[in-house]
Protein backbone atom coordinates (compact mmCIF):
# COMPACT_ATOMS: atom_id res chain seq x y z
CA UNK A 1 0.00 0.00 0.00
CA UNK A 2 1.36 3.42 -0.97
CA UNK A 3 1.68 6.45 1.30
CA UNK A 4 -1.14 8.12 -0.61
CA UNK A 5 -3.45 5.16 0.02
CA UNK A 6 -2.52 5.12 3.69
CA UNK A 7 -3.42 8.81 3.92
CA UNK A 8 -6.95 8.32 2.55
CA UNK A 9 -8.55 7.38 5.91
CA UNK A 10 -6.43 10.10 7.56
CA UNK A 11 -7.85 12.70 5.19
CA UNK A 12 -11.43 11.50 5.53
CA UNK A 13 -11.22 11.35 9.32
CA UNK A 14 -9.86 14.88 9.74
CA UNK A 15 -12.26 16.23 7.12
CA UNK A 16 -15.15 14.77 9.11
CA UNK A 17 -13.75 16.14 12.39
CA UNK A 18 -13.39 19.65 10.98
CA UNK A 19 -16.82 19.58 9.36
CA UNK A 20 -18.47 18.47 12.61
CA UNK A 21 -16.70 21.27 14.49
CA UNK A 22 -17.72 23.98 12.01
CA UNK A 23 -21.33 22.74 11.82
CA UNK A 24 -21.55 22.59 15.63
CA UNK A 25 -20.30 26.17 15.93
CA UNK A 26 -22.66 27.26 13.15
CA UNK A 27 -25.60 25.87 15.14
CA UNK A 28 -24.51 27.79 18.24
CA UNK A 29 -24.18 31.01 16.29
CA UNK A 30 -27.62 30.61 14.72
CA UNK A 31 -29.15 30.08 18.18
CA UNK A 32 -27.59 33.37 19.24
CA UNK A 33 -28.87 35.19 16.13
CA UNK A 34 -25.29 35.87 15.10
CA UNK A 35 -26.01 35.97 11.37
CA UNK A 36 -25.07 33.56 8.59
CA UNK A 37 -22.99 36.05 6.62
CA UNK A 38 -21.07 37.05 9.73
CA UNK A 39 -20.32 33.42 10.51
CA UNK A 40 -18.93 32.79 7.05
CA UNK A 41 -16.97 36.03 7.22
CA UNK A 42 -14.48 34.38 9.57
CA UNK A 43 -11.37 33.17 7.79
CA UNK A 44 -11.13 30.25 10.21
CA UNK A 45 -14.49 28.87 9.09
CA UNK A 46 -13.77 29.40 5.40
CA UNK A 47 -10.28 27.93 5.67
CA UNK A 48 -11.50 24.84 7.51
CA UNK A 49 -14.31 24.22 5.03
CA UNK A 50 -11.88 24.59 2.13
CA UNK A 51 -9.51 22.14 3.86
CA UNK A 52 -12.40 19.68 4.22
CA UNK A 53 -13.07 19.85 0.49
CA UNK A 54 -9.38 19.45 -0.34
CA UNK A 55 -9.02 16.44 1.96
CA UNK A 56 -12.13 14.73 0.59
CA UNK A 57 -11.28 15.42 -3.05
CA UNK A 58 -7.67 14.39 -2.43
CA UNK A 59 -8.81 11.11 -0.89
CA UNK A 60 -11.18 10.42 -3.77
CA UNK A 61 -8.47 11.24 -6.31
CA UNK A 62 -6.21 8.68 -4.64
CA UNK A 63 -8.94 6.03 -4.65
CA UNK A 64 -9.49 6.71 -8.34
CA UNK A 65 -5.73 6.65 -8.91
CA UNK A 66 -5.69 10.14 -10.36
CA UNK A 67 -2.11 11.37 -10.81
CA UNK A 68 -0.89 14.61 -9.29
CA UNK A 69 -0.94 17.77 -11.36
CA UNK A 70 0.33 21.32 -10.99
CA UNK A 71 -3.23 22.62 -10.76
CA UNK A 72 -4.09 20.24 -7.91
CA UNK A 73 -0.77 20.94 -6.19
CA UNK A 74 -1.63 24.64 -6.28
CA UNK A 75 -5.03 24.00 -4.70
CA UNK A 76 -3.31 22.04 -1.92
CA UNK A 77 -0.82 24.87 -1.44
CA UNK A 78 -3.64 27.39 -1.03
CA UNK A 79 -5.24 25.17 1.60
CA UNK A 80 -2.07 24.59 3.60
CA UNK A 81 -1.15 28.29 3.53
CA UNK A 82 -4.64 29.16 4.75
CA UNK A 83 -4.62 26.62 7.56
CA UNK A 84 -1.08 27.19 8.83
CA UNK A 85 -1.77 30.92 8.72
CA UNK A 86 -4.95 30.38 10.75
CA UNK A 87 -3.02 28.41 13.34
CA UNK A 88 -0.22 30.95 13.61
CA UNK A 89 -2.44 34.05 13.72
CA UNK A 90 -4.76 32.58 16.32
CA UNK A 91 -2.02 31.33 18.62
CA UNK A 92 0.04 34.53 18.29
CA UNK A 93 -2.57 37.28 18.06
CA UNK A 94 -5.98 35.97 19.05
CA UNK A 95 -5.59 33.65 22.03
CA UNK A 96 -7.55 36.12 24.19
CA UNK A 97 -10.34 36.52 21.61
CA UNK A 98 -12.79 33.65 21.96
CA UNK A 99 -15.64 35.08 19.91
CA UNK A 100 -18.08 32.71 21.61
CA UNK A 101 -16.41 29.66 20.07
CA UNK A 102 -16.99 26.33 21.80
CA UNK A 103 -13.74 25.28 23.50
CA UNK A 104 -13.47 21.91 21.71
CA UNK A 105 -14.30 23.53 18.39
CA UNK A 106 -11.64 26.14 19.07
CA UNK A 107 -9.01 23.41 19.51
CA UNK A 108 -10.02 21.58 16.34
CA UNK A 109 -10.26 24.51 13.93
CA UNK A 110 -7.32 26.53 15.26
CA UNK A 111 -4.84 23.85 16.30
CA UNK A 112 -5.70 20.31 15.20
CA UNK A 113 -6.65 21.03 11.59
CA UNK A 114 -3.70 23.35 10.83
CA UNK A 115 -1.37 20.62 12.08
CA UNK A 116 -3.27 17.90 10.18
CA UNK A 117 -3.07 19.82 6.90
CA UNK A 118 0.63 20.54 7.39
CA UNK A 119 1.34 16.86 8.10
CA UNK A 120 -0.54 15.89 4.93
CA UNK A 121 1.54 18.41 2.97
CA UNK A 122 4.77 16.86 4.25
CA UNK A 123 3.78 13.19 4.01
CA UNK A 124 2.47 13.64 0.47
CA UNK A 125 4.67 16.47 -0.80
CA UNK A 126 4.35 17.95 -4.27
CA UNK A 127 8.13 17.99 -4.61
CA UNK A 128 9.53 19.87 -7.57
CA UNK A 129 6.27 19.81 -9.54
CA UNK A 130 5.38 23.11 -7.92
CA UNK A 131 7.66 26.02 -8.94
CA UNK A 132 8.79 28.66 -6.46
CA UNK A 133 6.63 31.20 -8.30
CA UNK A 134 3.54 29.29 -7.16
CA UNK A 135 4.13 30.70 -3.68
CA UNK A 136 2.49 33.91 -4.90
CA UNK A 137 -0.77 32.01 -5.39
CA UNK A 138 -0.79 31.22 -1.69
CA UNK A 139 -1.29 34.93 -0.99
CA UNK A 140 -4.37 35.35 -3.16
CA UNK A 141 -7.08 34.03 -0.83
CA UNK A 142 -5.90 35.75 2.39
CA UNK A 143 -5.38 39.05 0.55
CA UNK A 144 -8.80 38.86 -1.13
CA UNK A 145 -10.33 37.99 2.22
CA UNK A 146 -8.64 40.97 3.89
CA UNK A 147 -10.00 43.33 1.24
CA UNK A 148 -13.47 41.86 1.69
CA UNK A 149 -13.28 42.20 5.50
CA UNK A 150 -12.14 45.82 5.35
CA UNK A 151 -14.74 46.86 2.76
CA UNK A 152 -17.62 45.01 4.37
CA UNK A 153 -16.58 46.22 7.82
CA UNK A 154 -16.60 49.83 6.70
CA UNK A 155 -20.19 49.33 5.49
CA UNK A 156 -21.69 47.15 8.22
CA UNK A 157 -19.42 47.92 11.18
CA UNK A 158 -18.71 44.19 11.63
CA UNK A 159 -15.06 43.17 11.64
CA UNK A 160 -14.32 39.45 12.17
CA UNK A 161 -10.90 40.18 13.68
CA UNK A 162 -9.72 43.18 15.72
CA UNK A 163 -6.72 43.92 13.49
CA UNK A 164 -9.15 44.87 10.69
CA UNK A 165 -11.07 47.32 12.87
CA UNK A 166 -9.77 50.92 12.68
CA UNK A 167 -11.80 51.89 15.77
CA UNK A 168 -10.16 49.17 17.84
CA UNK A 169 -6.67 50.08 16.62
CA UNK A 170 -6.99 53.85 16.57
CA UNK A 171 -7.34 54.54 12.87
CA UNK A 172 -6.53 53.16 9.44
CA UNK A 173 -2.82 53.79 9.90
CA UNK A 174 -2.35 50.94 12.38
CA UNK A 175 -4.62 48.76 10.26
CA UNK A 176 -2.39 49.41 7.25
CA UNK A 177 0.67 48.46 9.31
CA UNK A 178 -0.99 45.21 10.34
CA UNK A 179 -1.90 44.46 6.71
CA UNK A 180 1.68 44.99 5.55
CA UNK A 181 3.02 42.77 8.33
CA UNK A 182 0.48 40.08 7.53
CA UNK A 183 1.33 40.24 3.84
CA UNK A 184 5.04 39.85 4.58
CA UNK A 185 4.32 36.97 6.95
CA UNK A 186 2.14 35.32 4.31
CA UNK A 187 4.82 35.65 1.66
CA UNK A 188 7.43 34.09 3.94
CA UNK A 189 5.02 31.33 4.96
CA UNK A 190 4.05 30.48 1.40
CA UNK A 191 7.67 30.33 0.26
CA UNK A 192 8.57 28.22 3.29
CA UNK A 193 5.79 25.74 2.54
CA UNK A 194 6.89 25.37 -1.08
CA UNK A 195 10.45 24.83 0.17
CA UNK A 196 9.29 22.27 2.73
CA UNK A 197 7.39 20.40 0.03
CA UNK A 198 10.56 20.21 -2.06
CA UNK A 199 12.65 19.01 0.89
CA UNK A 200 10.02 16.46 1.89
CA UNK A 201 9.83 15.23 -1.69
CA UNK A 202 13.58 14.69 -1.69
CA UNK A 203 13.39 12.92 1.67
CA UNK A 204 10.71 10.45 0.55
CA UNK A 205 12.51 9.86 -2.75
CA UNK A 206 15.73 8.96 -0.93
CA UNK A 207 13.88 6.57 1.38
CA UNK A 208 12.27 4.88 -1.62
CA UNK A 209 15.63 4.34 -3.31
CA UNK A 210 17.31 2.80 -0.24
Amino acid sequence: MTRAQLMVPYRFAFAALSLVAVVAQFGVQLENDYGIVNFFSYFTNLGNLFAVVVFVVGGVRTLRRRPGSRAWDTVRLISVVNMVFIGLVFNVLLTEVSGGVLPWVNVIVHIVMPIAVLVDWLVLPVGRRLPWSAAAVGLVVPVAYSVYSLVRGSITGFYPYPFYNPEALGGYGPVAVYMVLLLVALAVLSLALVGLARLAGRFWKQRTHR
